[in-house]
């Protein structure tokens, strides 16, 4: 039986990813110099105004409205044309340090809130993602590559896209439908951006995918000039299912910008996704799924979760084994996955899962389950 999935990403100019990279930014500058760093980083973006707020202890010293403007400005806001400029914006800091009823559980290790986090993994392609969201984010990738290296220089940095996926029996057949709008600068005519979008973007992305039938829109609206946070107010943490994986697999406590690895909704997400990885990668099963729970003032979850399709091992072994060789606490998650470091920025954009540069998506950890097969 057939059916279709579909999933969208958003470029590094969209002014809800621009806020999550503001604040994982100043993350990554407290981390830098201070490992211990307690960081819980909001930001919000309208026109000519960017606000960071949060509770931030640190004894690092950063300087909260440089680390703004340079993230706006290296994403391509600086000029009026784009409708935002790094260097016009008003920056307003309104900074707290961390409670210090909090603080005095974190430090010794406990988990500092409840909350419910997910991981996901499949094996239908070499990320282990679920292919819809995978290719959206390959599709905003890319428009940001062609308009950095001035291929479509008529791109400004807003932008989104979405990719429904064809499937039959479970099996990924092809793309049906791709939508992509971005942001362009008035002397382009809405010809030559849809044939320039669909031949540098679309068709050297999704070449295998797509076929006489596959739907294109465009720039469905036809004009895509006023964008960004003159256009559309940003927050932190609005992204989180693209974040994630794309409305397939559920979705936990909260957003994971701006949060240090002491929030178990990062840290706990992140070591969820690596054994879920990890089991598929193992050949016990097609897809998993893994739910950890947590109690404020409890070491350890309350409970573990896995969901597997098309699996060779029963799930209560799995747990067993997860229980047996891995420690989930707060801080066994933080030295297992080496999580103080500035890491986190180049995550607020695309992906924090299916990367190749962090440690949550390591594949070190397969033989263990490897050994359930026996």
């Amino acid at each position: 039986m057939k059916h279709y999935i579909s999933a969208e990403s958003v470029t590094c100019g969209h002014p809800d990813k621009m806020c999550d990279q503001i604040s994982d930014a100043i993350l990554d500058a407290c981390l830098r110099e201070d490992p211990e760093s307690r960081v819980a980083c909001e930001c919000m973006t309208t026109t000519w105004t960017i606000i960071v707020s949060g509770e931030i202890t640190t004894n690092a010293w950063v300087n909260f409205q440089d680390i703004a403007r340079k993230v706006v400005s290296d994403i391509g806001y600086t000029s009026l044309e784009a409708g935002f400029s790094a260097e016009d914006v008003s920056v307003q800091i309104l900074i707290n340090s961390q409670s210090p009823d909090i603080a005095q559980w974190v430090n010794t290790g406990w988990a500092w809130d409840q909350g419910i986090m997910f991981g996901y993994a499949s094996n239908e392609n070499d990320a282990y993602m679920p292919t819809p969201i995978y290719l959206a984010h390959k599709l905003a990738r890319k428009l940001e590559a062609v308009r950095k290296d001035g291929t479509l220089s008529y791109l400004q940095p807003d932008g989104k896209t979405q990719v429904s996926c064809e499937y039959e029996n479970g099996k990924l057949l092809r793309v049906a439908t791709v939508v992509i709008s971005n942001q362009h600068t008035t002397w382009v005519s809405l010809e030559e951006l849809q044939a320039g979008i669909k031949r540098e973007v679309i068709l050297k992305e999704l070449w295998d995918l797509i076929d006489e039938d596959t739907i294109f829109h465009i720039n469905p609206t036809g004009k895509f000039v006023i964008g960004g946070p003159k256009w559309d107010a940003g927050l932190t943490g609005r992204k989180i299912i693209i974040d994630t994986y794309g409305w397939i697999g559920r979705h936990g406590w909260g957003a994971f910008s701006g949060k240090d690895p002491s929030k178990v909704d990062r840290s706990a997400a992140y070591m969820a996704r690596y054994l879920a990885k990890n089991i598929v990668a193992s050949w016990l099963c097609d897809t998993c799924e893994i739910q950890l729970a947590y109690a404020i003032w409890v070491i350890k979850p309350v409970s573990i979760y896995v969901d597997m399709k098309w699996a060779d091992v029963n799930e209560e072994k799995v747990i067993q084994t997860i229980r047996d060789n891995f420690d989930l606490s707060q801080w066994g998650i933080i030295k297992f996955l080496d999580l103080k470091k500035p890491i986190y920025q180049k995550t607020a954009t695309y992906w924090h899962f299916g990367r190749d540069d962090v440690s949550w998506e390591e594949l070190n950890s397969v033989e263990v389950f490897k050994k359930l097969n026996c």
